[in-house]
């Protein structure tokens, strides 16, 4: 997000000076390269909503950004398998909500159609998207900072921010390299937007809970079961798309996530814990909410990270040849879910303006997706709220 956006800034207001602050030795160590690589088309999301615009614009204009940088996308398509019948109504809103947000080629299948697509995948029906596709979102960060440099935005690495000072004519970050002032801050931290906007004196509302989302792959020669991407209906409860199977860019099968909550902002295994963080968690009232709300589901969630058959269930559901011993342990990615004091979990993006700043608080997936639009977005927001028309 903070290179889209960089990259939109450097397209609008090429004289403006920008920097780029990464707290890593590198770019796309977090958020950016652990995900499983989809470029969403838009099928899941509220017509009006952020993140159905968008997902939609920003899927064309990252498509296009591919093409013309020679990076390697897959379009394989995908299906959403409806795999009882209480899930059919919800396919079909599915299918509404994607026509609603301009999403082309969708279908709606029976098994045999299904079986032509995915010859091993079962369900009672499907939705059909052609045009989902895959690529490395580590090769798309480091594309755009290499356009970004290129028109003379400086990226610091090993940057991590210390402190926040209040300057007359904007702030000083104090970070591990140094000083730096400046007048305008986009808050593009990811797992620590929030933190980071307290950190400014801000006081937003809701609260980042870190979820671990865990993957496995496929063995080698049991890939021939899984052609393209193979999805569930998700549980319109929630915010994830639930375990799923993504043949990725590269040709591997990778199988999950899983949801879980991580014992630190970058818990990417369970014996990761940072006390700090999650004290962060267990003081805050929206957690206890939220848990209230939906402890029967964190168990199972809990279950299928602690046992793999349990895991290989539920993809069962959508594969039922796959078996527990088809799958080897992959890597795990962290998802920053915004949760509001209520306990109910943000459902779009969420970005706040404040006095010199925007804070990006809320873009998990399809934000990947969506990024190159949304650091638009940011950039038009920034137009008014920053007084740059002149710039």
């Amino acid at each position: 997000m903070g290179l889209a956006t960089a990259f939109a800034f450097a397209q609008r207001f090429p004289r403006l000076r920008v920097i780029v602050l990464e707290k890593e030795p590198r770019i796309a160590m977090h958020q950016t390269q652990h995900n499983s690589g989809v470029i969403h088309t838009g099928v899941y999301y509220r017509p009006g909503s952020h993140k159905a615009r968008l997902c939609v614009e920003g899927a064309k204009r990252l498509i296009r950004f591919c093409a013309e940088r020679n990076i390697p996308v897959a379009t394989r398509g995908k299906v959403i398998v409806a795999t009882d019948e209480h899930q059919l109504p919800w396919l079909d809103e599915l299918l509404r909500r994607g026509a609603a947000n301009g999403v082309p080629g969708l279908e709606k299948i029976g098994p045999e159609r299904l079986r032509e697509i995915e010859p091993h995948a079962a369900g009672l029906a499907a939705i059909h998207s052609p045009h989902t596709a895959t690529v490395d979102f580590g090769d798309v960060a480091r594309a755009i900072a290499s356009e970004v440099e290129h028109r003379g935005i400086e990226i610091a690495v090993d940057a991590g921010l210390r402190a926040m000072l209040r300057a007359s004519d904007g702030f000083i970050l104090v970070t591990e390299r140094g000083e730096i002032r400046r007048r305008y801050l986009i808050n593009c931290a990811g797992l620590h937007a929030d933190a980071v906007a307290r950190l400014m004196g801000a006081h937003p509302r809701v609260r980042i809970i870190p979820f671990r989302g865990e993957y496995y792959l496929l063995r080698h020669e049991r890939g021939h079961l899984v052609r393209s991407l193979i999805y569930p209906v998700p549980d319109p409860r929630f915010p994830f798309l639930g375990a799923h199977l993504t043949r990725r860019v590269d040709g591997q099968v990778e199988a999950g996530p899983n949801a879980v909550l991580a014992f630190a902002r970058e818990g990417y295994h369970i014996g990761r814990v940072r006390f700090r963080e999650l004290l962060d968690t267990l003081t805050y009232r929206g957690f206890w909410a939220m848990t209230r709300r939906n402890w029967r589901t964190g168990l199972d969630e809990l279950y299928r990270s602690l046992v793999k058959q349990g895991f290989a269930r539920a993809l069962q559901r959508l594969v039922p040849e796959l078996q527990s011993q088809d799958l080897i342990k992959g890597g795990a990615g962290v998802r920053a879910q915004v949760v509001r004091p209520d306990g109910t979990l943000l459902d779009d993006f969420h970005i706040e303006e404040a006095p010199r700043a925007i804070h990006v608080l809320n873009t998990p997936s399809p934000a990947a997706t969506a990024s190159l639009a949304i650091g638009e977005y940011i950039a038009m927001t920034a137009t008014a709220s920053f007084d740059l028309a002149g710039a």
